[in-house]
């Protein structure tokens, strides 16, 4: 699980992928929150230290106002929240008036006028160069071989990582923060990573 900033610079500023910071790990990039699994995964994030940034749906896994409290509650612990699709009105509603400033875009299918579209709604564009495949049937150790394999050092990563997986918050995540600090690696959430102090606007 690392952070990134697409093409490991900000020439384009809409789209990210590749982190600027060295001995940053860009905390989890985990999607089609909030489901079940969230609420006791911002426990164990909590207790490791790490923040995460949640991309989360509407109605995937029941409806998001009926999950609100699990919004609020990963906001008041300083992790970031985005949206995974076109949600800016429910979540401006939940986070009191706040929008997000970045969306993980579906299957994260992305091309120019994808961009140019996001660029318009205000949002910034995170995609991830390691996915931990946790989404296709890896279990948690073979999905930590390919957060090892990607590195500790040099050029960080914005990982992938899905909640929805049932171990991934109770088997993968803790590993992932285990390694984190076992390599020196400071787990942080997409906007800290970049830099950026703006991970929500005033919008609705």
């Amino acid at each position: 699980m690392t952070p990134y900033s697409t093409n490991a610079n900000r020439s384009a500023p809409n789209e990210l992928t590749a982190a600027p910071k060295i001995g940053i790990l860009t905390s989890t990039h985990l999607n089609e929150a909030p489901h079940l699994h969230s609420p006791p995964l911002i426990d164990t994030l909590d207790a490791g230290g790490a923040k995460a940034t949640f991309f989360v749906t509407g109605t995937l896994y029941g409806c998001i106002h009926d999950r609100a409290e699990f919004i609020k509650k990963a906001v008041k612990s300083r992790h970031q929240i985005g949206p995974h699709t076109k949600l800016e009105g429910a979540l401006a509603t939940i986070l009191g008036g706040k929008k997000p400033t970045y969306m993980r875009v579906p299957y994260l299918s992305v091309n120019d006028m994808v961009t140019n579209v996001m660029k318009k709604m205000g949002y910034r564009i995170i995609l991830c160069d390691m996915d931990s495949q946790d989404w296709n049937g890896l279990t948690p150790e073979q999905s930590m071989e390919r957060i090892r394999a990607a590195g500790a050092s040099g050029n960080e990563h914005i990982s992938l990582m899905h909640e929805t997986v049932k171990t991934t918050p109770v088997e993968l995540a803790p590993s992932v923060i285990a390694w984190a600090k076992e390599n020196g690696l400071e787990m942080v959430t997409v906007a800290e990573c970049l830099g950026d102090n703006r991970p929500y606007c005033a919008g609705g």
